[in-house]
């Protein structure tokens, strides 16, 4: 009664963890995907506490207090702006506890085999499903929870790693040992190696050896990575996690935690690939090889920036019948999107038509821009990904960059030496007239040189986003 009770709440929180993920690929849907996630995730809860093997109830629900409890707190302090690195930190602890579970479940299966045949018949939970293996099941065991550790401790120095670069703590600059690819290449075989001692001998000390040399791995793919493909490790990351619940799912023999595991493996997966597509970068070159690589140097930028005061943006608005504004991450760190909506309202108001261009790549998070703007209640049917808007730019009056600089970038086009050589950009210099809100002359996250910032028909208002358009706000009526 309880394993059927158990099965079939599992398959109802499959199914609404698919519509979840279903649900998420639209704005308008999305809010109420959350929710078929929240009810899954609560459905999964009670049916692990309430079914086969289960005990420890008092211990479970203190841990489930306390851990909500946290999130509860973490999700009232969070910003928007650092929802990449509390994503990337999430990750780490799945990648955490897919190592835990996978040391506990060597640990258990040790002390089954220890035990004499009448001790076997009286342990109950997952210890009874090791007890009842036969010595093929347990040689497959044992990979399967290698795996799961191996994979968990890529992903969980990988994600302190990337929480770092994304936070400001660790340099944002592809960085390696002496040795780069190598050091990688032989952590894994001896993983390799590792794997083969394991599964003949079961020992621990492999086990350990692999583990060592995973968490090196995660940190030095990482670490060898830079700034601008940030968006592609995020999801990269979310994809290993997901790998690595699914591994420990098969050790456990949870069909729940399988399912769910390849979900998020696969979803993320995919995701990355779109998103090296966007940026016209290899996948294998973006997890091996860090950004950049071109090997010769970029081009020199030359001119001038040519700055604007508020009274000077809003005589080009007013002139202008048609407006696109490009928001970026110094949008979403200056909490201007509710000025940028109210600046829409107000252009449309007049007659104006006003649209946004959204690179798959804007910020720091897949969708980052997307949230924002929804959450400044913007119009969906305004908020165009680039392949929708890009050849509308030259019939185009004034294109606005809110905190944007790598995707907007014309070196792109024309530097082949440039590090974005070849990553598809919003052709925003092609506009009439570009307004480029922006703090100061520095670079951007990637470290890289924009040569729009210098073009003619640029203009920089520089200024905090938030101020700057409260400046032009209180000139627009």
């Amino acid at each position: 009664m309880e394993f059927g009770f158990t099965t079939a709440a599992y398959v109802v929180a499959a199914v609404l963890f698919i519509l979840s993920l279903g649900g998420l690929s639209g704005q308008e849907s999305a809010k109420r995907a959350v929710w078929y996630g929240i009810a899954g995730m609560a459905l999964a809860v009670i049916a692990t506490l309430i079914g086969p093997g289960a005990g420890l109830w008092l211990l479970s629900v203190v841990l489930i207090a306390a851990g909500g409890a946290i999130g509860v707190v973490v999700a009232k302090r969070v910003q928007m702006t650092e929802m990449p690195q509390l994503v990337a930190a999430m990750h780490s602890l799945v990648g955490l506890a897919a190592v835990f579970v996978g040391f506990n479940a060597h640990f258990e299966l040790g002390r089954v085999l220890a035990m004499d045949a009448a001790g076997r018949e009286a342990l109950e939970g997952f210890a009874a499903v090791l007890a009842h293996k036969d010595g093929v099941e347990q040689s497959i065991l044992r990979v399967e929870l290698f795996l799961g550790i191996f994979i968990g401790a890529v992903t969980f120095t990988g994600s302190v790693i990337a929480f770092g670069k994304l936070a400001g703590k660790v340099t944002s600059a592809a960085t390696k040992l002496p040795g780069g690819h190598a050091l990688n290449a032989g952590a894994a075989v001896l993983s390799l190696i590792c794997l083969i001692w394991y599964f003949n001998t079961g020992g621990f000390f492999p086990l350990f050896l692999m583990t060592l040399a995973a968490l090196f791995i995660g940190y030095h793919l990482i670490m060898g990575i830079g700034g601008a493909d940030m968006p592609v490790v995020v999801s990269m990351l979310n994809s290993y996690s997901g790998w690595a619940a699914a591994a420990i799912g098969f050790s456990l023999g949870n069909d729940l935690l399988i399912v769910v595991g390849a979900l998020v493996g696969s979803s993320g997966a995919i995701l990355s690939y779109i998103m090296c597509k966007a940026m016209n970068r290899s996948f294998i070159s973006v997890i091996l090889g860090g950004f950049g690589g071109t090997g010769a140097p970029a081009a020199e930028v030359e001119g001038e920036q040519i700055a604007i005061d508020a009274d000077g943006v809003a005589g080009l608005l007013e002139d202008a019948d048609s407006v696109i504004i490009v928001p970026g991450y110094g949008m979403a760190v200056a909490q201007a999107q509710q000025n940028v909506a109210e600046l829409t309202r107000r252009l449309r108001a007049r007659g104006k038509e006003v649209r946004f261009g959204i690179h798959p790549v804007a910020g720091r998070l897949p969708g980052h821009m997307n949230v924002l703007l929804a959450e400044a209640k913007v119009p969906y049917d305004i908020v165009l990904e680039m392949d929708e808007i890009n050849d509308d730019f030259p019939e185009t009056d004034v294109a606005i960059i809110i905190g944007s600089n790598d995707i907007v970038n014309p070196a792109a086009q024309e530097d082949p030496n440039s590090p974005i050589a070849g990553m598809p950009v919003l052709e925003v210099w092609k506009s009439k007239s570009v307004i480029v809100s922006k703090r100061g002359q520095g670079t951007g996250y990637s470290g890289i040189q924009n040569p729009l910032f210098f073009k003619d028909n640029t203009r920089m208002f520089f200024g905090d986003a938030k101020k700057s358009l409260d400046d032009l706000l209180a000139r627009i009526s």
